[in-house]
C-alpha cells in the first residue's frame, strides 16, 4: 500500500513528540513493505531530527509562488538598555499598526485565515494528485483541514492524535475563533477513521466525526528487567529528573522547582535537573537564581540521548498542566523511575497509577509532599520504579504498529466498500 503522511509544519528541524511518533509510524509501515512517503509545507532548510529508513521520501511542498499573506511578528525586548526600551516599544506599535490594517484588508482575521488556506489547500491538491496515495495518514486536524479546505478526495484519510482530541479543534488551550473552529470540526468529516491513545479520550471527538477510531496507545521503549534504575545503588548525588519543551504554560516546570526548593534545604544531596529547550529558559533561569539554587537546579538544555539520562536519575518529576500520551514520561516510567505528575494533567493522570507507578498530586504543597516520600524512601522508588516498568509492557513498539497496519487495512477496505471503489 502507498501511504502518504501528512506533517504541515514542524516536521522538518522539528524533536517534539508528533515529529517522534510521525516518524515511527513511517519506519513502521514501511518495515512492514508498505510504500511511505512524508509530506511537509514549510518555508524552512533542513531535515528530519529522528533517524528514517533509506526508502523513506520525505517532500517539502512549499512553493514561495503560492500566495501568502503573513503578520509581521511583533518583537518584545526584554532587556534593560532603556534607549533599545524605547526603540523597540516605538517599533512595536508601528508593527501592531500595520498588522491590523492588513487583517482589516482582508475583512478581519478570518479572512486572512481563508485567503491563505485556499492557496495552501489548492497546492496540497495538486500534490496529492500526482501522488496518487492509496491511503492518508494526517498527523494532527490541522493537516488535515490544510489539505481538505473546499477539496474532496477518493482516497480514504486517517488522523493520528497526538493528544486529547477536543484539543485539537476548541479554544479550552489557547483561542481559536468561531470561524477557525468551525472549519476544524468540518474537517473531521473527511476522515475515515481516527486513532486515539486512550479510551476516554473517544468521548471528547465531535459529532461531525463519522468514521471508525480505533484506540492505538504511543510505542514505548522497553528495558530488560536487570537494565532498569537500580534504586537498591548508592550514591554521592542524587537527582529528580524532567525532560521536555521548557514551556511554563504547558509544561510548568516553575511548580517542579518551587516543590524541589521547599525540601531542598532538608536534602542537601539532592538534585533538580531539567533537560530541553525551550522559550522560557531565562523565566526559569531567573527563578532559580532567585532561590539561590544554581549550585541544585540545573537547566542542562537539549539531550539527543534522554534514555542515558533517565537511567542515572532516581526520581522524574513531571508537572504539566496538560498533555496527550507524554512520551518522555513513559520512557521515565519504562526505564523504572517512580513518577510523579499532576491528577487533573490529562494523558499523565492515565500513565500514573496513584501509589503504584508514582503518585498524582491535587498541588503544589502535595507534589511537595510526595517528593519528600519518595526522597527518603528508597524501596518505595524501587517498588514503583519496578510497577511502571511493567506497566508499560502493554506499549511495546512492535504491537503498536501491528495495531496500526490493521487498523489502516480496515479503513482502506471499509471506504472501498462504503464508495464501491
Amino acid at each position: 500500500m502507498k501511504i502518504l503522511l501528512i506533517q504541515h509544519h514542524n516536521f522538518l528541524n522539528g524533536s517534539g513528540g508528533t515529529e517522534k511518533i510521525c516518524t515511527f509510524i513511517a519506519n513502521g509501515l514501511a518495515g512492514l513493505g508498505h510504500e511511505i512517503e512524508i509530506a511537509t509545507h514549510q518555508n524552512i532548510k533542513g531535515k528530519p531530527v529522528f533517524p528514517l529508513k533509506s526508502n523513506i521520501t520525505v517532500t517539502n511542498i512549499f512553493d514561495e509562488n503560492t500566495p501568502q499573506i503573513e503578520l509581521k511578528p511583533v518583537f518584545n525586548y526584554t532587556g534593560l538598555n532603556l534607549l533599545k526600551w524605547i526603540f523597540y516599544k516605538i517599533q512595536k506599535k508601528i508593527t501592531k499598526r500595520e498588522n491590523r490594517k492588513l487583517i482589516k484588508k482582508f475583512g478581519g482575521a478570518d479572512g486572512l485565515l481563508k485567503y491563505n488556506l485556499r492557496f495552501r489547500a489548492n497546492q496540497w491538491k495538486n500534490y496529492i494528485e500526482i501522488q496518487k496515495p492509496d491511503l492518508i495518514i494526517t498527523m494532527s486536524i490541522g493537516s488535515l483541514l490544510e489539505i481538505t479546505f473546499e477539496n474532496e478526495y477518493k482516497i480514504p484519510i486517517v488522523n493520528s492524535v497526538n493528544g486529547r482530541p477536543d484539543y485539537d479543534y476548541s479554544d479550552i488551550l489557547w483561542y481559536r475563533s468561531p470561524f477557525e473552529i468551525a472549519l476544524l470540526k468540518n474537517a473531521y468529516r473527511y476522515l475515515a477513521g481516527i486513532q486515539v491513545l486512550f479510551e476516554s479520550y473517544k468521548e471528547f471527538l465531535p459529532e461531525t466525526f463519522n468514521g471508525r477510531a480505533e484506540i492505538i496507545p504511543n510505542p514505548v521503549p522497553q528495558f530488560k528487567d536487570e537494565d532498569i534504575v537500580n534504586h537498591k545503588t548508592a550514591k554521592e548525588i542524587y537527582k529528580i529528573i524532567n525532560i521536555g519543551t521548557l514551556a511554563s504554560d504547558c509544561k510548568q516546570q516553575h511548580i517542579a522547582i518551587e516543590a524541589f526548593a521547599a525540601v531542598s534545604e532538608k536534602y542537601p544531596n539532592w538534585e533538580l535537573h531539567f533537560w530541553g529547550e525551550g522559550s522560557d529558559f531565562e523565566f526559569l533561569d531567573n527563578k532559580i537564581k532567585m532561590l539561590h539554587l544554581q549550585n541544585r537546579i540545573f537547566l542542562n538544555g537539549f539531550t539527543n540521548d534522554p534514555l542515558s539520562k533517565l537511567k542515572e536519575s532516581d526520581i522524574f518529576i513531571f508537572p504539566s498542566k496538560y498533555e496527550g500520551f507524554p512520551l518522555a514520561l513513559t520512557e521515565a516510567i519504562s526505564s523504572g523511575l517512580p513518577a510523579l505528575g499532576f491528577s487533573a494533567c490529562s494523558g499523565v493522570n492515565e500513565l500514573i497509577d496513584h501509589n503504584q507507578n508514582g503518585f498524582l498530586a491535587k498541588d503544589t504543597d502535595e507534589l511537595t509532599m510526595y517528593i519528600e516520600r519518595l526522597i527518603i524512601n528508597t524501596d518505595l522508588r524501587s517498588e514503583m520504579g519496578r510497577n511502571g516498568h511493567l506497566k508499560m509492557r502493554q506499549f511495546a513498539p512492535e504491537s503498536i504498529i501491528t495495531d496500526w497496519d490493521s487498523f489502516l487495512s480496515h479503513c482502506k477496505e471499509n471506504y472501498k466498500e462504503q464508495y464501491n471503489i
